[in-house]
């Protein structure tokens, strides 16, 4: 062989030995350019931010139903005050001059009654008379009657008694009007005495308005008047105090977005921080949410109430707080950082599920199936007693049938029904429960709620790296999140329970992502000389 072929060979075999230095190489740091961490085991709890102010739980603002001048003013600034304790005192001039004056007006309307009374007895004494004067007028009618029929005395004399007693019951009844009318008079001055006598009651009590007293036992937070400032009560009742009931028993009220109100539910825990404090966290749970929407720039929220101890007394009303609602909790899950389920490379997807569409006449079977598993949850979770067990199974045992008649209903009313039928045995359940179990059943509820809907229980996409040093793409279940980290959600015979284990890397950032280095610039490897 000549020279020349030698050299060529040799320059072959290096060509060679070169590339396959260069492409391991260019593999091994392509691999290492993408970005990972490990799947990790342990807890995880999704939450709802949300900010709000502090406030007292009860607190009285208390006003004046007088106008005036404030004469004094008792208490000042975070003073503890009592219940019916004087706290203020509006000018009481005017107010005394016109009790004296309804007074007075009372006094005149006694009198007036006196004399009334005594106009009625005139009448009443003036009535006998007439009575009197009719019986005597009666009698003498009578004789003369007898007189003339025994032709002693002339017809003319009976009829002139006759006209006399006529005359007689006239003036008995004249009297008697009179007497009616003295009565009148009586009942209208009684009448005005106790009209003056409510006006002198009103101006007692405007009167004593103008002490103000603490309806509540508690704390001046506010004070709104000084000594010498003239209130006027018109329309509404001028703000002159604000008194806190207890600063020690607190709340939050946390402005919820109305895309996380459906998850925030009674009894759930909470924590939340100030700016007085930084660094210091304080815990708490949702007392209340309250229904009316409160729309802010097309913005709505609904208001959160949530309820925490201040023994000391550190936290002040108008402090603003930024909460966060635990709404979930899982105490031994598996979770990924949620950079992984962002990344997407290009020309890597996951492989095809299979699609087995199930059958109508699967559908009662698949249902019966879940509502099973949900039962084994129950008992599991809720650590249910034997004889609640029975109890719920006999539950379950009821709705069979009604379920079964759910077939024979139209397509549109069946799902109607159906949901009546589940609320139901939901509620019935629910009356099974401790005060213990209700919170977590609650949230089994609402859990399985969601995923009928498809909702937290969505699906995702990871990459993992293959030995070759290549991405492969794999289709995952998710949880709850908490803003970091989500909960990956596995089932024992799935194909992903093997590759998606505690401390399995993921893919979190591509070469790309890493800074625009790692695909756009050739890896460094061997330089060849040519």
């Amino acid at each position: 062989m000549k020279k020349s072929h030698w050299i060529a060979a040799a320059v072959l075999l290096a060509l060679a030995a070169g590339g396959a230095l260069w492409w391991t190489q260019r593999g091994a740091s392509e691999s290492q350019a993408y970005r990972t961490a490990p799947i990790e085991r342990g807890p995880l709890q999704a939450t709802v931010a949300a900010t709000g102010a502090v406030n007292p739980v009860s607190q009285v603002v208390i006003g004046t139903q007088v106008s005036g001048q404030i004469k004094e003013v008792l208490v000042d600034f975070n003073a503890e005050v009592k219940a019916g304790q004087l706290i203020a005192v509006i000018d009481p001039e005017t107010f005394e001059y016109r009790v004296r004056q309804a007074q007075a007006d009372v006094d005149a309307t006694q009198a007036a009654v006196l004399t009334a009374q005594a106009n009625t007895a005139a009448s009443r004494a003036g009535v006998s008379r007439a009575q009197t004067d009719l019986a005597e007028a009666e009698r003498t009618h009578a004789r003369n009657q007898s007189l003339v029929a025994q032709g002693f005395i002339a017809q003319s004399e009976a009829d002139r008694t006759r006209a006399a007693v006529n005359t007689a019951k006239e003036s008995l009844k004249s009297a008697q009007a009179q007497l009616g009318v003295t009565e009148a008079q009586v009942k209208s001055a009684q009448a005005n005495v106790a009209q003056r006598q409510a006006a002198l009651a009103q101006a007692r009590v405007d009167l004593g308005r103008t002490r103000i007293l603490s309806p509540v036992n508690g704390i001046v937070i506010k004070r709104a008047i000084e000594r010498g400032q003239t209130v006027a009560a018109s329309l509404q009742a001028p703000e002159l105090f604000i008194i806190a009931q207890n600063l020690r028993d607190m709340q939050v009220d946390a402005a919820i977005d109305e895309a996380d109100v459906g998850r925030i539910r009674t009894g759930q825990k909470a924590t939340f921080t100030v700016d007085a404090f930084p660094g210091q966290s304080f815990e708490g749970r949702v007392a209340q949410v309250r229904k009316a929407a409160q729309n802010l720039a097309n913005v709505v929220t609904y208001v959160g109430v949530i309820a925490f101890s201040n023994p000391d007394a550190r936290l002040l009303p108008g402090m603003t707080a930024n909460v966060r609602i635990v709404t979930d909790q899982r105490e031994d899950v598996l979770k990924l950082p949620n950079a992984a389920l962002r990344v997407r490379i290009p020309g890597v997807e996951p492989p095809a599920q299979p699609s087995q569409p199930a059958a109508p006449s699967d559908a009662p079977a698949a249902r019966a199936q879940g509502a099973e598993a949900f039962r084994a949850r129950l008992v599991a979770e809720l650590q249910l007693t034997p004889a609640q067990q029975q109890q719920v199974d006999a539950i379950y045992t009821e709705a069979r049938p009604r379920f079964a008649e759910l077939r024979e209903l139209p397509a549109e009313e069946r799902g109607k029904a159906r949901e009546r039928v589940t609320a139901e045995i939901r509620s019935r359940v629910g009356a099974l429960l401790t005060p213990e179990q209700q919170p977590k059943y609650t949230a089994l509820v609402a859990e399985a709620a969601q995923a009928a809907r498809g909702g937290p229980a969505a699906r995702g996409r990871v990459y993992l790296l293959g030995a070759d040093g290549k991405p492969r793409a794999l289709s995952v279940r998710l949880g709850i999140s908490d803003g970091s980290s989500t909960e990956l959600r596995l089932a024992a015979d799935s194909p992903e329970a093997a590759d998606l284990k505690e401390g399995q890397l993921v893919i979190t950032g591509t070469p790309a992502a890493s800074g625009g280095s790692g695909a756009s610039r050739p890896a460094a490897g061997l330089r060849l000389p040519f």
